[in-house]
């Protein structure tokens, strides 16, 4: 199985078109069809439903179009990392990356560096642990940024200064917006919203597990932007860490935090024993001394 056959069956299944793929790719039909029959005949298993207008994927092809987009993303990165290896002032370094305020001191260390490696190139997949984590396994990214302590046995770590604290997400008309914090049995009467990663490891810091299976979770959101749309249209209310959401006055939301206290810190990861290039591991040391010399000032 090659990569550029690969390639060309993301692009029919980006496509859904056979001349449209083919001219994107700059290669003949007869071609492209020939490259994806032999694949089908290689994997033995149907890849496409042909119809008049459009080609649709089958669940093998639906399968093979994930598998192969990690591949192609794994391939690239190899050889960007490659092509970049002697060169002392730049290259690519790819993170996975958290919904987190905190992330602030990721980009501080960023621009910091780029005046000393002017090639240096960044590339940023967000999403959750879970998400974010199956990149990092896979080689796909270098570093991931996670709001929860990451399994040491698997990754080595590093801490960033400051911490995240929850809250609440709400209508600025509402009387608890009148609060300046919000107790468990406030929310015990509402419609909430949250991650499903912070249910299940969160809140129950918080108050306990028997306490947040008791309280009305009507939906989970993996990025809170869409939980405040919901939250502004009067569906629920979002809990989520402090800053993600806007609140100014035109929003029409406040953001009132939890009571006691609620706060996450945030984690860079990487795998043990990971071997980087050289702009990887730069940059790590930059990290390195950028976090320690907030130790030295506590």
């Amino acid at each position: 199985m090659e990569i550029r056959t690969l390639r060309y069956f993301l692009a029919v299944a980006r496509e859904e078109n056979m001349t449209r793929a083919a001219g994107k790719l700059h290669v003949t039909q007869p071609t492209l069809s020939k490259a994806l029959k032999q694949l089908e005949n290689e994997l033995g298993k149907k890849l496409f439903v042909r119809h008049s207008f459009n080609i649709e994927l089958t669940d093998e092809g639906r399968l093979l179009r994930e598998r192969a987009a990690d591949l192609i993303d794994m391939a690239d990165k190899i050889h960007s990392e490659f092509s970049a290896y002697d060169d002392i002032t730049g290259g690519n370094v790819y993170f996975g990356l958290a919904e987190s305020y905190q992330i602030r001191h990721l980009a501080r260390v960023i621009k910091t560096f780029l005046k000393d490696y002017p090639g240096f190139r960044y590339h940023i997949t967000s999403g959750d642990t879970e998400q974010v984590t199956e990149k990092l396994d896979k080689g796909i990214l270098d570093f991931a940024v996670l709001v929860e302590a990451p399994d040491p046995l698997k990754y080595d770590r590093l801490k960033l200064p400051e911490e995240d604290r929850w809250g609440l997400i709400m209508p600025s008309e509402h009387p608890l917006a009148k609060k300046e914090a919000v107790t468990y049995d406030d929310l015990k009467t509402l419609p909430l919203y949250a991650s499903e990663q912070s249910i299940k490891n969160d809140f129950p810091r918080w108050c306990g597990e028997e306490r947040v299976k008791a309280l009305n979770f009507v939906g989970t959101f993996r990025l809170a932007y869409n939980g405040s749309v919901f939250t502004r249209e009067g569906l629920g209310y979002l809990m989520v860490l402090e800053h993600l959401i806007g609140t100014g006055e035109e929003s029409g939301l406040v953001f009132r935090p939890l009571t006691p206290e609620l706060t996450n810190p945030l984690y860079v990861i990487w795998k043990k024993n990971a071997i980087f290039t050289p702009i990887a591991e730069r940059f790590l040391d930059a990290m390195k001394t950028y976090c320690t010399s907030f130790e030295k000032m506590d």
